[in-house]
């Protein structure tokens, strides 16, 4: 006899808990189906011990200005093993918190690895569920290259899992997740390379954000070579070796990481047996309501494909939830003007559409305002870096539809912008609001 279930999430990640614990307010029963932690990737190999492992790499380009203000400080060394316990220990305190906020409200958690049976029913482990809804939220996983000695290399996941620091990694990609581990590693001490299969890193976002980190990044140590399509890896006496398809070599490394996309983990879901149409990539499209091919069965989050961050999976699931059964007609997430932030060295922050998506879309009506300076943090010593900034606007009017900021602070000045770009602010409110001085921020208020 099968359980039943008003509504059952297959994924106990960010969205999927999300929505489950969205719905149990308005009085649904919920289940939730997890083979893994709970949290997902963001909390257990994603933006939490990430953060951390950011964190400590900030720290150390504050004790190397720690002189310009006076201090005189002898560092002797970091304990990558003692960081990574402490780390550990804080992701498993958040996996309990948040299994028993799951038993707070009354969510059912259901361990174990759920599989479709047909369109209202699923199998998790050798127990049978029924439910009215059921909704995909089973994320992605870092991808590995299909070539010779591929095996050798390891993902995000595997750098979690480094028990010590190498002294020499080579880090193969171009997105975000690539150059925010080129920062950590390199901030802490190892000889780091990055190789980009094109002309240069972060190439979906704003030139402007591209070329001022590649410059930073190569300012402060780091390698970074282009157009190398990785061909083979080998194991050698001295370390790894990678192979390009043009004969270049690079290594040896101690750590060779593929940073180079993610694909959904869908394989195991016999999705088909639902009815559910999956892409040729494995992703499950659906509409602006999360809605699939199949009446009743919903997905969200990186399992869809799109906005693959955790803020959004975590909005669109309780959105969701607010429309099938908070009463909330039409209630759904605007994937537009999603501020996102990359914990490169220094920080990135993007909201809105690049120059090039502008002009494209606008011709002559988008314009450009920039700004690029030294910040005060730097005033005191020689080795300073720059920051830079950018609005872009479009019609008479001015409306701000692209803000772009690269430097100290901008994880978290990012976010009021992104309220006030929603709420439709021009040129001309950001003229009008008072800078707060001195701060960086004040630099994107203005702009002339």
């Amino acid at each position: 006899m099968s359980e039943k279930f008003d509504l059952l999430v297959i994924g106990g990640g960010s969205g999927g808990l999300a929505h489950a614990q969205r719905a149990v307010e308005y009085g649904v029963n919920a289940a939730v189906a997890e083979y893994g932690p709970l949290g997902g990737t963001c909390v257990n190999v994603g933006c939490v011990p990430k953060k951390v492992m950011w964190y400590a790499s900030h720290y150390a380009h504050e004790l190397h200005h720690a002189a310009d203000y006076g201090y005189d400080i002898s560092v002797k060394g970091h304990d990558w093993a003692a960081l990574k316990a402490r780390r550990d220990a804080y992701v498993s305190r958040l996996n309990d918190i948040y299994s028993n906020n799951l038993d707070k409200r009354g969510v059912t958690y259901l361990a174990g690895a759920a599989r479709f049976v047909d369109a209202n029913t699923v199998i998790v482990g050798d127990s049978e569920y029924q439910a009215e809804h059921i909704v995909i939220a089973t994320g992605g996983q870092p991808m590995v290259p299909d070539l010779p000695g591929a095996e050798l290399g390891i993902t995000s996941d595997g750098f979690f899992e480094l028990e010590e620091k190498p002294r020499r990694v080579l880090i193969a990609g171009s997105g975000y997740i690539a150059v925010e581990l080129a920062g950590i590693f390199s901030g802490l001490g190892s000889e780091t390379q990055v190789i980009v299969r094109k002309d240069g890193v972060l190439r979906e976002f704003d030139k402007m954000l591209s070329s001022e980190l590649m410059d930073t990044m190569q300012k402060s140590g780091i390698a970074l070579d282009t157009g190398v399509v990785p061909a083979s890896v080998r194991k050698t006496v001295d370390g790894l070796k990678l192979t390009a398809e043009d004969g270049r070599a690079f290594g040896p490394v101690d750590t060779l990481i593929w940073a180079i996309g993610r694909s959904p983990n869908t394989a195991a879901l016999d999705a088909d047996k639902a009815g559910v149409n999956m892409d040729g990539r494995g992703f499950v499209p659906t509409d602006d309501m999360q809605a699939t091919n199949v009446e009743n069965i919903y997905a969200l989050g990186d399992v869809t494909g799109r906005a693959a961050l955790t803020p959004v999976a975590i909005a669109a699931g309780r959105r969701l939830a607010d429309r099938l059964y908070g009463g909330m007609d039409g209630r759904h997430l605007d994937y537009q003007l999603i501020p996102t932030v990359i914990f490169s060295h220094p920080t990135i922050g993007t909201v809105g559409m690049t120059e090039d998506e502008a002009r494209a879309e606008y011709g002559d009506d988008a314009k450009v305002y920039s700004s690029g300076f030294t910040p005060m943090f730097y005033a005191l010593g020689e080795d300073k870096q720059r920051s830079v900034m950018k609005l872009i606007t479009a019609g008479d009017d001015e409306r701000v539809v692209g803000c772009h900021v690269f430097g100290p602070g901008a994880d978290e000045m990012l976010q009021g912008f992104a309220v006030a770009m929603r709420m439709g602010a021009t040129k001309k409110d950001f003229d009008d609001t008072v800078a707060i001085h001195p701060t960086n921020a004040e630099e994107v208020v203005t702009m002339r």
